[in-house]
């Protein structure tokens, strides 16, 4: 979706001329016929986002400067360009004191008009950006630092605004990538522990038989190689929130000790001879159905009920398209800081790729392949050329339809930004297992487990976090039997491809 240019102007032939210009620069127009509309549509919620406005300094009802004043009192922080008949210096200075950030004299050029707009937007997202990577080191996001124009998302967000005012748990559910975590810490943040901490546990990346040391702590002495005091997670979320990411994964036994502290708000270290007092906000997060999890007596069902009070559901990014041209930019924006290099801008070819494909991985996925592609950028425009793990891939077996795909092309689109894990033999091997030998004999348990391990990779093509669920195992029993098979290297790639979410 192209980013909305508001034009505000009383004179209906210049309000023309500038909806075409805007039009012809790739940019959404919406038009306004007076400074008192154009207020009204900026203070309105349920308004569609508007990204930059291009105002009249003279008109009859409220002018430019009037307008201006309001977005100040109301503090919106939206780039505004003024445009007027009467360019003298004195009008420069007023309109830019008073917020504008570029300034034009009628009637502009449309090569003036693109400029301005794009260097408004750009200076827009930096330093929006900027100020987000700030909240995020000091754990202060906010629901505004979360980046979508999707109506479902804002659905999600209104709830999760309501979360935010209780200390009520909070399970969040979504495919993996989605930003379970980033939707976690808005509401920490906007809570009344903002100013605690906010401990993130990945529950799927603890070893089995250090689980309830890692979240209730130890005594010294309480196993072997326990050579100091550890206070655990729930001691060093105290006061704030614990945030237990794929809570789905947790052993049976770290569920019991689980369901306790909750109930008792207390936890019992390894080895400790009394419980310690904690006082933690919960807020957990999963990619499986855990309600099949109960069912099939692999999760508590009294756990289940305290860790799903308030449900709140993440759709998946090709249920959201419209999300991704602002995704992109926020990403295209912070790797080119990070990286040095001087990439602003992505062709229209390759924003028709990034809309069309179904990002199986999610955001997480589409931020990689953007910082990838910013590595690869040899100008300051991202093309076709720097996605070809993109354009060259073949479509996902169960994939539904892209959207905003065109049906007359000979080649479908589709996405697969994971590495996947290097298979010996075919490449897409048939869908049964050899149970007998070449002579007959049943073959070893150990050998038929490495196949279906093997086979379960190539299908889904190396996603770990698929492999494991659809396998019924945790991903640290998969690590653990991909280093067992050799595969250990290219497993580590893979999963460092789909880092968070």
């Amino acid at each position: 979706m192209a980013q909305r240019v508001l034009i505000v102007d009383d004179d209906p032939v210049q309000r023309r001329l500038l909806e075409n210009m805007v039009a012809k620069s790739g940019f959404e127009p919406l038009v306004v016929s007076g400074g008192d509309a154009a207020v009204a549509l900026l203070t309105d919620p349920e308004a569609p986002v508007i990204d930059c406005v291009v105002l009249d300094l003279v008109m009859p009802d409220l002018d430019g400067l009037g307008v201006l004043a309001h977005m100040r009192e109301t503090g919106l922080s939206i780039p505004v360009i003024v445009q007027t008949a009467h360019g003298g210096i004195d009008n420069v200075v007023t309109a830019m004191r008073a917020g504008a950030v570029d300034f034009v004299v009628k009637p502009v050029g449309p090569e003036r008009l693109h400029v301005s707009l794009n260097n408004a937007l750009a200076t827009r997202a930096l330093a929006g950006e900027l100020s987000r990577i700030k909240r995020s080191r000091a754990g202060t996001l906010t629901f505004k630092d979360v980046v979508t124009r999707s109506e479902r998302m804002r659905g999600v967000l209104r709830a999760a605004e309501k979360a935010a005012a209780s200390r009520i748990p909070v399970l969040i559910v979504g495919e993996s990538g989605v930003g379970k975590e980033l939707i976690a810490r808005a509401i920490h943040g906007s809570g009344e522990r903002r100013e605690r901490p906010f401990v993130a546990v990945n529950c799927g990346a603890m070893p089995d038989t250090l689980v309830e040391s890692i979240l209730f702590g130890h005594e010294k002495g309480a196993f072997t190689g326990a050579c100091e005091r550890h206070t655990g997670k729930f001691v060093e979320a105290s006061g704030g929130t614990l945030f237990l990411d794929e809570v789905g994964e947790l052993p049976p036994a770290a569920q019991v000790k689980l369901l306790r502290a909750i109930q008792d708000g207390e936890v019992e270290p390894v080895g400790a001879r009394k419980p310690v007092k904690v006082d933690v906000r919960l807020m957990s997060a999963t990619n499986r159905n855990l309600i099949a999890e109960v069912a099939a007596g692999r999760f508590r069902e009294d756990l289940f009920y305290r860790l799903h009070v308030f449900p709140i559901t993440l759709p998946p990014l090709r249920e959201r398209p419209e999300d991704i041209p602002d995704l992109m930019r926020h990403f295209l924006l912070r790797f080119a800081a990070e990286e040095g290099r001087r990439v602003r801008a992505v062709s229209a070819a390759a924003m028709r790729l990034l809309t069309a494909c179904p990002w199986p991985g999610n955001v997480r996925q589409l931020e990689n392949a953007i910082f990838r592609a910013v590595v690869l950028a040899d100008s300051d425009e991202l093309g076709l050329s720097e996605f070809p793990q993109l354009a060259a891939c073949a479509p996902l077996p169960a994939a539904a339809p892209c959207p905003g795909s065109n049906a007359n092309d000979d080649q479908p689109l589709a996405a697969a930004d994971e590495a996947p894990i290097a298979i010996e033999g075919p490449s897409a091997p048939k869908a049964a297992l050899a149970l007998l030998t070449d002579d007959g004999e049943v073959r070893r348990l150990d050998a038929v487990e490495a196949d279906a391990i093997r086979f379960a990779l190539a299908h889904y093509r190396g996603q770990l976090s698929e492999v494991a669920r659809r396998l019924g195992i945790g991903r640290s029993t998969l690590y653990r039997k991909l280093e067992g098979l050799g595969l250990t290297s290219t497993a580590e790639d893979a999963h460092s491809n789909v880092a968070i979410g």
